[in-house]
């Protein structure tokens, strides 16, 4: 590499960094990634244990839909790298993918490790160092200090991307620890992405881990068709994820047991002859209820009333939800760098040559491909901009 070339210093290996790095190579910079943890890309790992989920191939204006209270720039960085854009990035890195029947975008591998082999590779050979178990720790003498296994070590480069995570699964890296040095305006912290804890009664506990099918959510007007699992501690699964935001905030929750008849036809089956059956056997023929249903059905609404009134609940059954999990817990969080302390293409306006991308700023989506998409899309956008920035001079 060339003695004068650019210096360029990336604070973390997870999907934003390693693709700001990549644009910072791709412009000639001299790239060093400082990774806290032994191995890079430790949550990406997790999550494509059971099926990576690159993307979700829809329309700009759907697509876009999925970010609550969307900025001007992230909205700008998803069009202009967005699920096309993704599917292309992948491919690129020879991975096979293929679009399931909900538009969710995987490897065929079904996991993350091949797709991430590749792409360590492909920056290897752009010159891309990355240096592991170096936890970022503040600012030093217009440099960042470094907390390594050889002491404290002080690093300073032209221009430096900060892409640190948010403030869940601390124990794969994103523990939220860099708010106490950022110097910026820092929106706190929410679980995002979480399930929420139910204190069951004990007639639960066989029905724990099992999922609950044909069902939809509501919080307000908002309605969610995703999958909802009965876990030991409460409720979880994509369906409850798409409302954490609202449910958070102590939205009501109710959940429809048969979202594909409306009220009069639940109703008209409802009063068919039972003759000596039970109830519960009632509910099985009439309305094809699972096991799980009927015991979310008694568990938030015994005794049951019948009739019209019966029908009502079940068409719109309360949930008594006892908050959100804990934060590290969830998939992802909102809060982080307010975007008001950051320029339109994520420069820190107090610091001229330090960028950020990635979880670690203010913005919230669901599951289904959206996350990831969007720490791709802001670390390639704060990669470019910092390759623009060097190469202008303006250091």
């Amino acid at each position: 590499m060339d003695s004068n070339a650019k210096t360029a210093l990336v604070v973390g290996a997870g999907p934003a960094g390693l693709m700001a790095a990549e644009m910072l190579a791709d412009a000639g910079v001299s790239v060093t990634v400082a990774e806290a943890k032994p191995s890079s890309a430790r949550k990406l790992l997790m999550a494509g244990k059971s099926g990576l989920n690159l993307t979700k191939y829809e329309d700009e204006a759907q697509f876009l839909s999925a970010y609550e209270d969307i900025p001007q720039s992230l909205k700008a960085s998803l069009l202009a790298f967005g699920p096309k854009e993704v599917i292309a990035w992948a491919e690129g890195l020879e991975q096979e993918l293929f679009t399931g029947s909900t538009k969710r975008v995987f490897p065929k591998a079904m996991k993350a490790s091949p797709l991430l082999r590749a792409w360590l590779l492909r920056l290897q050979n752009k010159g891309v160092t990355i240096e592991t178990r170096m936890r970022w720790i503040g600012w030093a003498d217009d440099g960042l200090m470094f907390d390594t296994p050889q002491g404290k070590e002080t690093r300073k480069a032209d221009v430096v991307i900060l892409a640190c995570g948010g403030a869940s699964w601390a124990r794969l890296g994103s523990d939220g620890a860099w708010v106490e040095w950022i110097g910026e305006e820092v929106s706190p912290f929410k679980p995002a992405n979480v399930g929420f804890v139910v204190p069951w009664s004990d007639h639960m506990r066989k029905h724990f881990g099992m999922p609950v099918k044909s069902v939809s959510l509501h919080v307000d007007d908002v309605e969610s068709r995703g999958e909802l699992i009965v876990s030991e501690t409460g409720l979880e699964g994509g369906g409850i994820y798409a409302l954490s935001s609202r449910l958070r905030d102590g939205a009501a929750l109710t959940i429809d047991l048969a979202p594909d008849l409306d009220l009069s036809a639940v109703t008209e089956r409802l009063r068919k002859p039972r003759g000596k059956a039970s109830l519960a056997n009632h509910l099985r023929k009439t309305l094809k209820f699972t096991p799980v249903k009927l015991a979310l059905l008694n568990e938030f609404a015994r005794p049951l009333p019948t009739g019209e009134a019966l029908a009502s609940i079940i068409k719109a059954l309360p949930v008594k939800l006892s908050g959100p999990r804990p934060m590290d817990e969830a998939i992802s969080t909102a809060g982080g760098v307010s975007f008001s302390a950051l320029t339109s293409e994520f420069g820190l306006r107090n610091r001229s040559n330090v960028f950020c991308a990635g979880e670690m700023l203010d913005w919230e989506a669901p599951t289904g491909g959206y996350l990831l998409t969007a720490c791709l899309a802001t670390g390639r956008t704060a990669g470019m901009a910092a390759a623009n920035f060097v190469k202008s001079g303006s250091i």
